[in-house]
Protein backbone atom coordinates (compact mmCIF):
# COMPACT_ATOMS: atom_id res chain seq x y z
CA UNK A 1 0.00 0.00 0.00
CA UNK A 2 1.10 3.45 -1.27
CA UNK A 3 0.61 6.39 1.66
CA UNK A 4 0.65 9.57 -0.67
CA UNK A 5 0.77 13.45 0.82
CA UNK A 6 -1.93 16.16 -0.92
CA UNK A 7 -1.24 19.17 -1.60
CA UNK A 8 -4.46 21.13 -2.37
CA UNK A 9 -3.65 24.32 -4.40
CA UNK A 10 -5.81 27.56 -4.35
CA UNK A 11 -4.64 30.78 -4.88
CA UNK A 12 -1.40 29.55 -5.65
CA UNK A 13 -1.30 28.71 -1.87
CA UNK A 14 -1.18 25.15 0.02
CA UNK A 15 -4.00 24.86 1.36
CA UNK A 16 -6.83 22.85 3.05
CA UNK A 17 -10.73 23.05 3.04
CA UNK A 18 -12.69 21.64 5.73
CA UNK A 19 -15.62 19.57 4.36
CA UNK A 20 -15.39 21.00 0.91
CA UNK A 21 -16.51 24.24 1.74
CA UNK A 22 -14.33 27.34 0.11
CA UNK A 23 -15.14 29.24 2.78
CA UNK A 24 -13.23 27.36 5.40
CA UNK A 25 -10.08 27.73 4.03
CA UNK A 26 -6.97 26.91 6.18
CA UNK A 27 -3.60 28.44 4.44
CA UNK A 28 -0.64 26.43 5.33
CA UNK A 29 2.06 27.68 2.84
CA UNK A 30 2.24 30.09 0.06
CA UNK A 31 4.90 28.19 -1.71
CA UNK A 32 3.58 24.33 -2.41
CA UNK A 33 6.77 23.55 -4.27
CA UNK A 34 8.61 23.74 -0.77
CA UNK A 35 5.91 21.25 0.47
CA UNK A 36 6.08 18.87 -2.03
CA UNK A 37 9.95 19.20 -1.48
CA UNK A 38 9.57 18.45 1.64
CA UNK A 39 7.25 15.56 1.54
CA UNK A 40 9.52 14.06 -0.71
CA UNK A 41 12.36 14.41 1.46
CA UNK A 42 10.42 12.24 4.34
CA UNK A 43 9.68 9.80 2.09
CA UNK A 44 6.71 10.43 -0.82
CA UNK A 45 6.65 8.39 -3.78
CA UNK A 46 3.89 9.76 -5.29
CA UNK A 47 2.06 13.19 -4.15
CA UNK A 48 -1.04 14.53 -4.63
CA UNK A 49 -2.20 17.63 -5.92
CA UNK A 50 -5.16 19.07 -6.47
CA UNK A 51 -6.27 22.70 -8.38
CA UNK A 52 -9.02 24.12 -6.42
CA UNK A 53 -9.57 26.75 -8.20
CA UNK A 54 -9.69 24.50 -11.91
CA UNK A 55 -12.16 22.22 -9.49
CA UNK A 56 -14.66 25.14 -9.65
CA UNK A 57 -13.96 26.81 -12.63
CA UNK A 58 -13.74 24.16 -14.57
CA UNK A 59 -10.38 24.32 -16.19
CA UNK A 60 -6.98 24.93 -14.97
CA UNK A 61 -6.48 27.65 -12.82
CA UNK A 62 -2.73 27.00 -11.39
CA UNK A 63 -0.67 25.45 -14.21
CA UNK A 64 2.31 27.32 -13.19
CA UNK A 65 2.40 25.84 -9.95
CA UNK A 66 2.05 22.72 -10.70
CA UNK A 67 4.17 22.89 -13.30
CA UNK A 68 6.99 24.10 -11.06
CA UNK A 69 5.95 21.20 -8.44
CA UNK A 70 6.30 18.99 -11.04
CA UNK A 71 9.62 20.20 -11.92
CA UNK A 72 10.82 20.50 -8.33
CA UNK A 73 10.73 17.16 -7.03
CA UNK A 74 12.14 13.10 -9.02
CA UNK A 75 8.46 11.39 -7.44
CA UNK A 76 5.41 10.64 -9.39
CA UNK A 77 2.87 13.75 -9.38
CA UNK A 78 -1.10 12.85 -9.32
CA UNK A 79 -3.04 16.13 -10.28
CA UNK A 80 -6.93 16.80 -10.35
CA UNK A 81 -8.81 20.00 -10.39
CA UNK A 82 -10.29 21.30 -13.89
CA UNK A 83 -9.64 17.88 -16.16
CA UNK A 84 -12.63 18.08 -18.75
CA UNK A 85 -11.03 18.14 -21.58
CA UNK A 86 -8.39 16.17 -23.30
CA UNK A 87 -6.12 19.10 -24.64
CA UNK A 88 -5.94 19.38 -20.72
CA UNK A 89 -4.65 15.97 -19.92
CA UNK A 90 -2.38 16.16 -23.49
CA UNK A 91 -0.74 19.85 -21.75
CA UNK A 92 -0.11 17.84 -18.27
CA UNK A 93 1.25 14.66 -19.19
CA UNK A 94 3.74 16.53 -21.78
CA UNK A 95 4.54 18.69 -18.24
CA UNK A 96 5.64 15.80 -16.97
CA UNK A 97 2.53 15.16 -14.83
CA UNK A 98 2.14 11.11 -14.14
CA UNK A 99 -1.29 10.69 -13.24
CA UNK A 100 -4.57 12.50 -14.23
CA UNK A 101 -7.82 12.38 -11.75
CA UNK A 102 -10.84 12.65 -13.65
CA UNK A 103 -13.56 13.98 -11.29
CA UNK A 104 -16.57 15.74 -12.81
CA UNK A 105 -16.33 14.24 -16.07
CA UNK A 106 -16.58 10.43 -14.65
CA UNK A 107 -20.33 11.53 -14.09
CA UNK A 108 -21.06 13.82 -17.32
CA UNK A 109 -19.41 12.51 -19.91
CA UNK A 110 -18.61 8.32 -19.38
CA UNK A 111 -17.78 8.55 -22.96
CA UNK A 112 -14.85 11.35 -22.47
CA UNK A 113 -13.27 9.28 -19.64
CA UNK A 114 -13.35 5.94 -21.52
CA UNK A 115 -11.52 7.30 -24.53
CA UNK A 116 -9.25 9.09 -21.80
CA UNK A 117 -8.34 5.70 -20.47
CA UNK A 118 -7.83 4.42 -24.07
CA UNK A 119 -5.68 6.94 -25.29
CA UNK A 120 -3.43 7.49 -21.85
CA UNK A 121 -3.67 3.59 -20.92
CA UNK A 122 -3.20 3.41 -16.88
CA UNK A 123 -2.54 7.00 -16.75
CA UNK A 124 -6.18 7.60 -15.69
CA UNK A 125 -7.17 8.02 -11.80
CA UNK A 126 -10.77 8.36 -11.02
CA UNK A 127 -11.63 10.73 -8.54
CA UNK A 128 -14.60 9.70 -6.97
CA UNK A 129 -16.27 11.85 -4.75
CA UNK A 130 -19.72 11.34 -2.00
CA UNK A 131 -21.56 12.80 0.81
CA UNK A 132 -23.82 10.49 2.41
CA UNK A 133 -22.86 7.70 -0.32
CA UNK A 134 -23.71 9.79 -2.97
CA UNK A 135 -21.71 11.16 -5.73
CA UNK A 136 -20.81 15.31 -5.49
CA UNK A 137 -18.75 16.89 -8.15
CA UNK A 138 -18.10 20.98 -9.60
CA UNK A 139 -15.88 21.07 -6.74
CA UNK A 140 -18.31 19.05 -4.70
CA UNK A 141 -20.81 21.86 -5.01
CA UNK A 142 -22.92 19.73 -6.57
CA UNK A 143 -24.75 17.30 -5.39
CA UNK A 144 -26.39 14.28 -7.30
CA UNK A 145 -28.45 11.37 -7.05
CA UNK A 146 -26.18 8.51 -8.19
CA UNK A 147 -24.02 6.65 -5.68
CA UNK A 148 -20.66 5.60 -5.73
CA UNK A 149 -20.36 2.42 -6.40
CA UNK A 150 -23.26 2.57 -9.29
CA UNK A 151 -20.66 5.26 -11.01
CA UNK A 152 -17.65 3.00 -10.43
CA UNK A 153 -19.10 0.00 -11.65
CA UNK A 154 -19.62 1.90 -15.19
CA UNK A 155 -15.67 1.96 -15.83
CA UNK A 156 -14.92 -1.71 -15.25
CA UNK A 157 -13.21 -2.97 -18.23
CA UNK A 158 -11.20 0.11 -19.12
CA UNK A 159 -7.79 0.69 -18.22
CA UNK A 160 -7.90 2.41 -15.05
CA UNK A 161 -5.36 3.29 -13.03
CA UNK A 162 -7.85 3.54 -9.58
CA UNK A 163 -10.53 5.08 -8.12
CA UNK A 164 -9.76 7.74 -5.03
CA UNK A 165 -12.43 7.58 -3.12
CA UNK A 166 -13.58 10.72 -0.75
CA UNK A 167 -15.67 11.16 1.88
CA UNK A 168 -16.44 14.62 1.94
CA UNK A 169 -17.81 15.03 5.38
CA UNK A 170 -14.84 13.60 6.42
CA UNK A 171 -12.03 15.29 4.66
CA UNK A 172 -10.61 18.13 6.49
CA UNK A 173 -11.74 17.23 9.68
CA UNK A 174 -9.73 14.71 11.16
CA UNK A 175 -12.96 12.60 11.85
CA UNK A 176 -11.17 9.16 10.98
CA UNK A 177 -12.00 7.74 7.38
CA UNK A 178 -14.56 5.97 6.44
CA UNK A 179 -12.71 2.62 5.96
CA UNK A 180 -16.47 0.85 5.85
CA UNK A 181 -17.27 2.18 2.84
CA UNK A 182 -14.15 2.42 1.19
CA UNK A 183 -14.04 -1.52 1.89
CA UNK A 184 -17.67 -1.99 0.37
CA UNK A 185 -16.50 -0.32 -2.90
CA UNK A 186 -13.13 -1.94 -3.21
CA UNK A 187 -15.10 -4.86 -2.70
CA UNK A 188 -17.28 -4.17 -5.39
CA UNK A 189 -15.36 -3.41 -8.53
CA UNK A 190 -12.28 -4.58 -10.02
CA UNK A 191 -10.57 -1.18 -9.80
CA UNK A 192 -7.98 -0.28 -7.40
CA UNK A 193 -9.27 1.93 -4.48
CA UNK A 194 -7.42 5.03 -2.86
CA UNK A 195 -8.69 6.03 0.27
CA UNK A 196 -9.09 9.53 0.97
CA UNK A 197 -10.86 12.04 3.56
CA UNK A 198 -10.47 12.11 7.60
CA UNK A 199 -7.41 10.76 8.42
CA UNK A 200 -6.34 11.78 11.80
CA UNK A 201 -4.13 9.60 13.18
CA UNK A 202 -1.37 6.60 12.36
CA UNK A 203 -4.16 4.25 14.18
CA UNK A 204 -6.51 5.52 11.19
CA UNK A 205 -3.32 4.23 9.02
CA UNK A 206 -3.66 0.67 10.56
CA UNK A 207 -7.20 0.47 9.57
CA UNK A 208 -7.04 1.14 6.50
CA UNK A 209 -3.86 -1.01 5.92
CA UNK A 210 -6.46 -3.64 7.24
CA UNK A 211 -8.77 -3.47 4.37
CA UNK A 212 -5.86 -3.72 1.39
CA UNK A 213 -6.59 -7.26 1.04
CA UNK A 214 -9.91 -6.06 -0.30
CA UNK A 215 -8.29 -4.10 -3.09
CA UNK A 216 -7.65 -0.63 -1.20
CA UNK A 217 -3.97 -0.12 -2.72
CA UNK A 218 -3.52 3.96 -0.82
CA UNK A 219 -3.94 6.55 1.36
CA UNK A 220 -3.90 9.81 1.11
CA UNK A 221 -3.66 12.12 3.62
CA UNK A 222 -3.80 15.79 4.06
CA UNK A 223 -4.81 17.84 6.96
CA UNK A 224 -3.17 15.20 9.46
CA UNK A 225 0.09 15.87 7.62
CA UNK A 226 -0.13 19.52 8.09
CA UNK A 227 -1.15 19.89 11.40
CA UNK A 228 1.47 17.16 12.89
CA UNK A 229 -1.39 14.86 13.73
CA UNK A 230 0.37 12.35 11.22
CA UNK A 231 4.22 12.26 10.71
CA UNK A 232 4.55 10.82 6.78
CA UNK A 233 7.98 8.91 7.41
CA UNK A 234 5.81 6.94 10.30
CA UNK A 235 3.36 6.12 8.13
CA UNK A 236 5.07 4.87 5.35
CA UNK A 237 7.28 3.18 7.75
CA UNK A 238 4.14 1.49 8.96
CA UNK A 239 3.13 0.89 5.30
CA UNK A 240 6.72 -1.26 4.30
CA UNK A 241 5.71 -3.48 7.37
Amino acid sequence: MIVIPAIDVKDGQCVRLAQGDFRRVTVYSDNPVEIAKMWQEHGATRIHVVDLDGSLAGSPRNREVIQRIVEGVEVPIQVGGGIRDMHTIDAYMTRGVHRVILGTMVLKNETFVKEACDRFHGKIILGIDANEGKVAVQGWTEQTSETVIDIARRYEGYDVDAIVYTDIKRDGMETGPNVEATKTLAQSVNIPVIASGGVSSIQDIRRIFDVEMFGVTGVIIGKALYSGAVSLREAIRLSKK
